[in-house]
């Protein structure tokens, strides 16, 4: 059986992040499986294991890497979805064509299934930037009517997907989630202390990662955590992602501000490096997250795996992944609760202890082997 799989969002630098993430852990399992020829396609140049991560998982046998090659060397993501990748799939006989990254090719002559990771950008609309809503809504609609199967993260994903769109029920598969396994809560104190130099962590810190966008409310936590400080409260604050607010929050210039204050108490960076992130999460106080609306929600999880206490919401899918956990934010529009709430948790050492204990509980129930095992059972039953 020959799968293919769009693979061109792994080749952007920070591809411990996101779509790519959520790809590359699939593949990880997908490695050792044999029987079935993978083929990967990429847009412009094939990346290795080594590029992602210290594990070079990506030269398997089971992958045969290929560049679907746009004509004339143009740049065009939207040439190399409708025109070269379609094009490399009939050319190599592909049974069926795994999507991860919302689109589907306007004209595709084998079996696709789509990975809808949430609909966002048609239930709260206002969050996009006109250049990321137009394509998302008109390009996602197609591949969620044309696609034979998809794959959503959460029961809550399925959920808005059969409210928005005319969609069959059984086309939609919830296939839930996971931390990576090398997550967990065994510290290496000297681990973590290079790492906090590496980033100029000198105190304790709270930590946030992933994109920044306004459902995140990472505004609001930037300014419950200066209120934090203004109590009296010697912590750094590091936060790893891009500003994607709209409308746009200024986020930059408000940690500028607040640096001139209290100096280097918000660390910002775009990216923490793969090989990092687990000793960041464990050197963290508390990993903070008060989305209104996910997906899923992988960092949250992927912190209580390495023993950190997490405040976060149990808005949409979060409580699907959340779980019994003993404290969360009821409304992250609220600064004062935030604050609140850090404090409590900070200074609260049963609390903490409940909270490490019940998110170690929590990260147990999900597995990337089964996430990978049920998504590559739905990948052979489409195949032609």
């Amino acid at each position: 059986m020959r799968i293919g799989i769009d693979c061109h969002v792994l080749e952007k630098r920070k591809s411990g992040v996101g779509v790519a993430r959520y790809l590359m852990k699939l593949l990880n399992c997908w490695s050792r499986k044999s029987g079935i020829e993978f083929f990967l396609y990429f847009k412009d140049r094939i990346i290795s294991g080594n590029f992602l991560s210290s594990s070079d998982f990506l030269s398997s046998p089971v992958f045969i890497k290929k560049i679907a090659k746009n004509p004339f060397n143009i740049k065009s993501l939207a040439l190399y979805y409708n025109f070269s990748l379609p094009i490399a799939v009939m050319r190599d006989k592909i049974d069926v064509l795994f999507l991860p990254f919302y689109m589907r090719p306007f004209f595709c002559w084998v079996p696709t299934v789509n990975v809808i990771h949430d609909i966002s950008y048609v239930s709260h609309s206002n969050w996009f930037r006109l250049r990321y809503r137009l394509p998302l809504k008109l390009l996602t609609k197609r591949a969620i009517k044309k696609s034979f199967a998809l794959v959503v993260s959460s029961k809550y994903t399925k959920d808005e997907i059969i409210k928005f769109y005319d969609v069959r029920e059984n086309k939609i598969f919830p296939i839930l989630l996971a931390a990576d396994e090398k997550f967990n809560s065994q510290k290496n104190i000297d681990k973590i202390e290079e790492v906090k130099r590496k980033y100029n962590l000198n105190k304790n810190y709270l930590f946030y990662t992933g994109s920044i966008f306004s459902r995140r409310h990472v505004l609001e936590l930037i300014k419950a955590f200066e209120k934090l400080l203004d109590n009296g409260l010697d912590y750094q604050f590091l936060i790893s992602g891009d500003d994607l607010t709209c409308p746009a929050q200024n986020i930059i210039q408000i940690i500028n501000n607040i640096n001139k204050k209290y100096s280097n108490a918000i660390i910002k960076v775009d990216y923490v490096h793969e090989d990092d992130l687990l000793y960041i999460y464990q050197g963290a106080e508390l990993f903070v997250w008060p989305s209104e609306y996910e997906g899923f929600g992988l960092p949250p999880l992927e912190a209580m795996a390495c023993g950190t206490p997490v405040l976060s919401t149990k808005k949409t899918s979060l409580a699907e992944v959340l779980g019994d956990y003993p404290i969360w934010v009821e409304n992250p529009s609220d600064i004062g609760e935030i604050k609140d709430k850090m404090i409590k948790v900070l200074k609260d050492e049963n609390l903490r202890n409940e909270m490490i204990t019940q998110g170690l509980i929590c990260a147990r129930q999900f597995s990337w082997q089964k996430t990978a095992e049920e998504t590559l059972r739905i990948l052979i039953s489409y195949a032609k």
